[in-house]
């Protein structure tokens, strides 16, 4: 009963702590290094293809990659693709890439927010495979209140680990974060 009183708790406090990433932290904490320029040991890149897929942020299929000095490690990271779905239903469904190294400490979850005019929704979370390998998150929700439309729109993404206090209650850090134009079709 406990653990799924801790599980159900780590949910809530996922989704309710997503918005104060892109706020700049819990508690002026920085979103990380993710925002700070290169990622991933690559450039960033404004429009490149993965797979088909037109998205913003890091080439993660570029050399740069392989180009990292021997010993060295990459960093946990995020990207978003640059466009999503609106179905006729109101789904709307955003996708990306991401890396998490480590989740010995608690469990890492993909969050998203999707902000088209003054409209602002929470998509869905997926949870991360922290393996050091890139991996493809798509996150999905039905949004009616407001409804979202074909057209230009932000996409706010974290990669955001519960780790447990001193009392056992789940306290989210936030490994990586991106913030990025998209297109809604």
């Amino acid at each position: 009963m406990r653990v799924r009183l801790v599980l159900a708790a780590g949910v809530l406090l996922a989704s309710a702590a997503a918005p104060l990433a892109h706020a700049g932290g819990a508690g002026g904490l920085s979103a990380g290094p993710a925002l700070d320029g290169p990622v991933l040991n690559g450039p960033v890149l404004n429009g490149p293809v993965l797979n088909g897929h037109v998205m913003n942020g890091p080439a993660l299929n570029s050399p740069a990659l392989d180009d990292r000095a021997p010993g060295s490690r990459a960093a946990d990271d995020l990207t978003v693709y640059g466009y999503g779905t609106v179905g006729d239903d109101s789904t709307v469904t955003l996708s990306g890439m991401y890396r998490c190294l480590d989740d010995s400490a608690g469990p890492v979850f993909v969050s998203s927010t999707l902000v088209q005019g003054n409209r602002s929704a929470g998509i869905g979370g997926t949870q991360a495979v922290c393996d050091g390998h890139l991996h493809e998150w798509v996150n999905t929700a039905v949004v009616k209140d407001p409804a979202y439309r074909p057209g230009s729109a932000r996409v706010r993404a974290t990669l955001m680990q519960l780790t447990a206090d001193e009392e056992g209650l789940p306290t989210p850090g936030f490994l990586a974060a991106e913030d990025a134009a998209v297109v809604l079709r």
